[in-house]
This record gives structure tokens, C-alpha cells and sequence, in this order.
């Protein structure tokens, strides 16, 4: 009886699996794809923005375009992220197929004119929205569409960074911060993987970086087999990332609301958001907070790439580039935040590696991924993205750093929808 009864359950998990791979094929080939064009054509805009630096100038009009396009067409898809997040909590109003057709449009606009902004939410919304479609052809239960949408976010961040196991991570962990969404585990890495293989069969190549650091263990105690002095130092630094991850998060809200509330023609927000980009473009007398940021038209311009590299990044590239993203994102440009947060963390974890005498590429990669861990409450993602991108020779640095940050960025982080299952000083606590 006993064996009949494990025979019974190993075949309702083959018609789950087989369930599930035919659901998410259609939303992992579309979102795969359309991220891929995306990529490409991002390239593009943003190689015509470096050859075409009068581009600029016209940023406050493509703000007000924008937010035009946005009252005009964007209903409910305004709220980006936040909206998919919300569906998966409480499925309500869906979300609209015209969100991914508009963020793209909308996030290349922002990069060709100069905004400071990122892919990742743009790819997300294109995977949720095609999540989205394929719910409402199928007209699944609100249950089902839940785990659906959960898996559009595996895919679109798994195929925009190729990180396949991070974007299923990411779409498990990021819903609400301190619990992991099991009940979507092997739909979300299918998507994801799946997503990652269709971008990369279009031909798009991901920036790829090396740590070339390894530690070498000079101890008197034999069991111990890491550097505790690289390691404690990376614990200070995880507590600056997490602080960066906070006044990230902080100020982008924080200019937003007042943005909202204060200015009462709402058109007249972008513009003077694309005023202030412009303004600080020569206060600080580099472009080289705009845009991506991954690499710098200019020869020695700072970046993500340049950050690795000892001297690659300036005292406060990275509260530059804070500021810059934040006026972008805060006042109605589109685009996502995580490359930015790279950014950000690369550029702090250089220069703390000079202050603190670290390796500088392993302290630009610590803070590549533990900024974004801080400001997305998703630690365990960010680590498992560190093997990713960088090789898991320093996985116990990659995790110290993220979990740190976690701790030190604050309740509440970018994304607005995300709830708090768990208080992060008492994890025996939930809140509602």
C-alpha cells in the first residue's frame, strides 16, 4: 500500500512538471526574445547617445513625451514592478499587455536622452506582461496565475543579466522580505532557464567580469579556512552597502512624493527631472553617471567595468551616481534600478577597498551584488548571482556581504508592493 501510494505521488509530480513546462514555454521563448531585442536595440541607443552628446539636452522633452505616453496609454501599467507584485499577492485587475510594448519604448527613450537607469525592470514588466497574455488566453485560476506571473519574473531577469538561477531566486525571494516562495521553485528556474537560452540563441553576449582574487590562508588554527581579517573586512563593508542600499531607496521615494506633491502640473515633473540631469552633468563635469553605466565612452570615465580595476572609480562616483538615478527614477523616467545599484556598489567597494587595503576587484564585486541585495531584500539571490557572474571561489565573502547589507538597508527597500513577512532584528516576528 505504502509503495502504491509513493508510486500515486511520483506521478502527480511528473503531470506538475509536465504542466508547468508547457505554461512556461510560451512566456520563456516571448520574454527571451523580446528581452533580447530589447538588449540590442539598448545598444544602440546608447552607442548613439556617445556619439550624439546633444542628445542630452533634449532629455526634459522626452520626459514630458513619456509621461504623455503614460496618461494617454499606461492605465494601471504606471506602476511598473509594483503592479506584477500586487497580482501576485492579490490578483486583481491583471496586467496589461501594453505595459511591455511601453516600458520598452519608454526605457530606450530614457537612455538615448541620458537618463540614469537600468534594464532590469523593464525586463521584468515584459516577462510579467507576457505572463499576463498567456493567463488570460488560457484563463487560468487565480492561483495559477500567481505562480505564472512568478515565473515571468524569473524570466525576464534571468534572460537580461544571464543569471538563470539568480532570476529564479530573485522571483522566489522578492515578493516579501524574509520567506522564499517554494511552491513556485521548479517553475520559476524553468522559465528562467529557458528565457536565458532564447536571449543568448538571438546572439546576445553578457558583460562579463573576473575576480581574479584567491585567498591564500595564512592561520594558526588549522580548521580555519578563510581569511577572518578579509572576512571581518568584509563585514564593515557589507554595513556601507546596506547604508548605500538605504539612501538609494530613501531618496528615490523621498523625490518622488515631493515631486508628486508639491508640483502640481504633473507634465512639468520629467521636465525638471531632465533639467536637473543636465545641471548636474556639468556640476560635476562628466557624463559618466547617465545612463547604464556598465562601460565609459570616455577613456578613463568611471563605470562598472573600470571599478574592478584599482583606481577605476572616484571617492564619491558612487553617491553620484545615487543621485543621478534617483532624480531619473524618482521623477518619471523609466527603467529599472539594479544596474544602477551595480553600479553603485562596484564604485563604493572600490573605493573602500583603498581605504581598507582589500583586493579592489573582489570589494567592486562585493558591492556589485550586496548593494542590490540591500535595496531588494533579496540576499540569497544576490549570493547565488555572485557564483553567476564571478566564479564561487569567494562565495563566503559573497554571502557575508549580502547578508550584511540585508540587515543594514533599512524595512522597506525599492519596490513598494514588497511586504514584510519577517522583521529583519527579530526573525521570530512576522508583520502584516
Amino acid at each position: 500500500m505504502h509503495k502504491l501510494k509513493t508510486a500515486f505521488e511520483q506521478l502527480t509530480v511528473v503531470q506538475y512538471l509536465l504542466k508547468w513546462t508547457m505554461l512556461v514555454l510560451p512566456v520563456s521563448f516571448f520574454a527571451g526574445t523580446i528581452v533580447a531585442l530589447f538588449l540590442w536595440l539598448l545598444d544602440r541607443v546608447t552607442l548613439l547617445r556617445w556619439q550624439n552628446g546633444w542628445l542630452l539636452y533634449l532629455l526634459p522633452f522626452a520626459g514630458v513625451f513619456i509621461w504623455f505616453l503614460y496618461k494617454k496609454s499606461g492605465k494601471n501599467a504606471e506602476a511598473g514592478n509594483n503592479l506584477i507584485m500586487e497580482e501576485i499577492h492579490e490578483p486583481g485587475g491583471g496586467v496589461p499587455a501594453r505595459m511591455a510594448p511601453l516600458v520598452l519604448l519608454t526605457t530606450l527613450m530614457t537612455h538615448l536622452f541620458g537618463g540614469s537607469a537600468g534594464r532590469e525592470g523593464t525586463a521584468v514588466q515584459i516577462g510579467g506582461s507576457i505572463a499576463g497574455v498567456v493567463a488570460r488566453v488560457l484563463r487560468l485560476q487565480p492561483a495559477t496565475l500567481r505562480l505564472l506571473l512568478m515565473t515571468g519574473i524569473a524570466a525576464g531577469f534571468g534572460a537580461v543579466f544571464g543569471t538563470p538561477v539568480t532570476g529564479a531566486l530573485f522571483a522566489l525571494e522578492v515578493l516579501a522580505i524574509g520567506t522564499i516562495r517554494y511552491d513556485a521553485l521548479l517553475p520559476c528556474l524553468a522559465a528562467s532557464i529557458l528565457a536565458d537560452i532564447t536571449c543568448s540563441a538571438w546572439g546576445i553576449q553578457h558583460t562579463r567580469y573576473y575576480i581574479g582574487h584567491t585567498t591564500e590562508i595564512q592561520s594558526l588554527v588549522s580548521f580555519i579556512h578563510i581569511d577572518v581579517l578579509l572576512l571581518c573586512k568584509s563585514i564593515a563593508a557589507g554595513v556601507a552597502f546596506g547604508l548605500a542600499s538605504y539612501i538609494f531607496a530613501q531618496l528615490q521615494h523621498t523625490i518622488k512624493i515631493y515631486s508628486n506633491r508639491y508640483i502640481s502640473h504633473k507634465w512639468l515633473i520629467p521636465a525638471l527631472g531632465g533639467l536637473l540631469i543636465i545641471i548636474l552633468c556639468y556640476v560635476t563635469g562628466t557624463r559618466d553617471y547617465i545612463g547604464l553605466g556598465i562601460v565609459s565612452d570616455a577613456p578613463n570615465g568611471v563605470s562598472i567595468v573600470s571599478s574592478f580595476n584599482a583606481g577605476g572609480a572616484h571617492t564619491w562616483s558612487w553617491l553620484w551616481k545615487i543621485i543621478f538615478t534617483a532624480i531619473t527614477l524618482g521623477m518619471g523616467f523609466k527603467g529599472g534600478e539594479v544596474t544602477p545599484l551595480f553600479f553603485i556598489g562596484a564604485a563604493l567597494g572600490n573605493t573602500l577597498a583603498l581605504l581598507m587595503g582589500a583586493p579592489t576587484d573582489l570589494f567592486a564585486g562585493l558591492g556589485f551584488i550586496a548593494v542590490f541585495a540591500g535595496a531588494t531584500n533579496t540576499p540569497v539571490a544576490c549570493t547565488v548571482m555572485g557564483v553567476e557572474l564571478f566564479g564561487g571561489d569567494n562565495i563566503v565573502y559573497y554571502a557575508v556581504a549580502c547578508f550584511t547589507a540585508y540587515y543594514f538597508s533599512g524595512q522597506s527597500g525599492i519596490y513598494t508592493a514588497q511586504r514584510r513577512a519577517v522583521d529583519k532584528l527579530n526573525s521570530g516576528k512576522t508583520s502584516g
